[in-house]
């Protein structure tokens, strides 16, 4: 099976080399967390004279006695790494296990960049972009050549986590709610949802339920990083909304698996990309608020604060002025952006950076 060197992630872990704290690499099933580890391993041995690499899987019966966590501790001896099955080694469980001695490594997806690379095809990006947006970045699935393998290999990873992982980590006696609630929230990316809403719908649609069992749901969803909980902020009273919330899911490509086309709004699904991707870039990414107009995305890494909206097509001026308004309100000297389909070169409106989505997911950061 074809590879790329993810540069980001191995000279993120570069960087932390020789660090005393536990490296935990997390994130969703089949992200490329193994590979990530062996192409470490793989520098290693390629720029360290006689370097000595004890490489432990737990599948393996021999190292059952070090299970236990009191036996796997540091005493500046070991430089230690740590990544699993998602059933074992949720975002949950860091804080409790490693208090204040570890570094996590979030590993996502492959990005529309790393998916270009893979495929070794940038110049006609507006094809590419049509192809991953539905494909989506589980480059396990990538080596199948017809559409149904392609996505029963996306199902079946999904399938994993929802009624395997999550079964056995929370020792869920049913999973028909947990099923019904993610198809739910995957159908409704990018709408604000609370608990409660969303146990009155799925009771109505025959899957009795209540809000305390949906919140406790969604977090164990978010906890295995199939989706990513953003939540709201208030620009102008700078505070963040704790009421309603909206999820993204971590992979366009699975909800077309799992959905098919059903309700295939391409607004909804740039805006699941651009969150993602944001996430992808280190951001903190919140939900905007002003009067009773919504920003799609506040992003905020250190003293950077960018205000952005994302849509599909705004090649209409009434669509333009539309999505320029919210911004055009904020009183801030800070960056402020659309992201949307429009196929042309970056363009500014009333001091509002325009971009393609595909040539802003292409940018170098």
């Amino acid at each position: 099976m074809k590879t790329i060197t993810r540069t980001k992630y191995l000279n993120r872990i570069i960087e932390l080399n020789g660090t005393p704290d536990i490296k935990i690499i997390t994130g969703i099933r089949r992200s490329g967390k193994s590979k990530l580890m062996q192409a470490y391993m793989d520098y290693l041995k390629n720029h360290f004279k006689d370097v000595n690499i004890i490489f432990i899987d737990f599948m393996d019966l021999a190292y059952e006695e070090i299970k236990e966590y009191h036996a796997l501790h540091s005493k500046g001896k070991y430089d230690i790494y740590m990544t699993g099955s998602n059933a074992f080694l949720l975002s949950a469980d860091l804080a409790t296990l490693f208090t204040g001695r570890y570094i996590e490594i979030h590993v996502f997806p492959f990005s529309f960049a790393e998916y270009c690379q893979y495929y070794e095809n940038v110049e006609d990006k507006d094809k590419m972009f049509d192809m991953y947006t539905v494909q989506g970045g589980l480059a396990g699935s990538y080596p199948y050549k017809t559409e149904k393998d392609r996505t029963n290999y996306i199902k079946e990873v999904y399938e994993t986590i929802v009624t395997r992982d999550l079964v056995q980590k929370y020792s869920l006696p049913d999973t028909l709610v947990l099923q019904r609630l993610s198809e739910f929230l995957m159908d409704n990316i990018s709408n604000l949802t609370s608990p409660n809403k969303v146990s009155q719908i799925l009771t109505a649609g025959n899957t009795a339920t209540n809000h305390v069992t949906v919140g406790r749901y969604i977090k164990y969803l978010c906890n295995a990083f199939v989706f990513y909980d953003i939540k709201r902020y208030d620009i102008r009273g700078k505070k963040y909304l704790e009421s309603t919330e909206k999820f993204y899911l971590c992979d366009t490509g699975i909800r077309y698996a799992v959905l098919g086309s059903r309700n295939m709004d391409y607004g909804r699904v740039y805006e699941n990309i651009v969150c993602i991707e944001l996430l992808r870039r280190g951001y903190d990414v919140y939900v905007g608020k002003l009067y009773q107009k919504e920003i799609d995305f506040v992003a905020q890494k250190g003293s950077e604060k960018i205000y952005i909206q994302v849509s599909d097509n705004i090649s209409g001026q009434e669509t333009l002025v539309r999505e320029c308004s919210p911004l055009l309100q904020i009183r801030d000297a800070y960056p402020k952006m659309i992201i949307a389909r429009t196929k042309h070169p970056k363009y500014s409106y009333e001091g509002i950076e325009i971009y393609d989505i595909a040539d802003w997911l292409l940018q170098t950061f």
